[in-house]
């Protein structure tokens, strides 16, 4: 993959010109190395003189009370399971690179969102989202279409989610009902919804 984040990062460089801010989605099913891709890629930005900072999609997961109260906890992870509306606010705060903006962050470890544990300043020029739905195409996620200057949709195989799935769930230590239950009752499916619900991208990467 570093040979593909090094394109991104000279295309977006290029695209850039002389804004001063440029947002770049990295969208893809869970599995999909989003989260490798995006610090690869700001790492790769800094080391040719650029500013670039992460902004995750997952530190708007809702809270699990709200998604017991919801009886949606063993579907967190859905669409529905996120703040929405808060993380369509915190985009466009961050679009026009006027002030600070503050964001949280997801610590799997502990299934929560901590906030405010992120900053994105004016300073930074270029802003990497990562999450699943950013490309989506379906409710509210939408509203998202044509607000990023450079869209990466990860696409691996099935096989492959399926397999990076598994041993992400093992690692947290989780029985293999309960890894299963994570693969096949959640993560799997919505890979499958974001697949086939998914805006064009700037680029698509089938990797493996």
């Amino acid at each position: 993959m570093s040979e593909e984040v090094e394109n991104i990062a000279g295309e977006v460089i290029r695209r850039a010109g002389d804004a001063r801010r440029f947002l770049i989605a990295i969208a893809g099913p869970p599995g999909a190395g989003k989260s490798t891709m995006a610090e690869g890629l700001a790492e790769a930005l800094k080391a040719r003189s650029e500013s670039a900072e992460v902004l995750p999609m997952d530190g708007f997961h809702m809270d699990n009370a709200i998604l017991i109260e919801r009886g949606l906890l063993a579907r967190k992870g859905i669409p529905e399971t996120f703040d929405v509306r808060g993380f369509l606010d915190i985009i466009r705060a961050v679009r026009p690179a006027d002030q600070e903006v503050l964001v949280p962050v997801f610590d799997r470890s502990r299934e929560l969102a901590i906030a405010s544990a992120r900053v994105v300043s004016p300073e930074h020029r270029f802003i990497i989202v990562e999450g699943n739905y950013l490309l989506l195409s379906l409710g509210k996620w939408a509203e998202l279409e044509g607000i990023f200057d450079y869209t990466v949709m990860l696409a691996p195989p099935i096989e492959v989610l399926e397999e990076r799935l598994w041993a992400r769930w093992r690692g947290y230590k989780l029985t293999e009902e309960q890894a299963s239950a994570k693969v096949y009752g959640n993560d799997l499916p919505n890979g499958r919804l974001i697949l086939a619900n998914r805006r064009p991208a700037d680029i698509t990467l089938e990797i493996a």
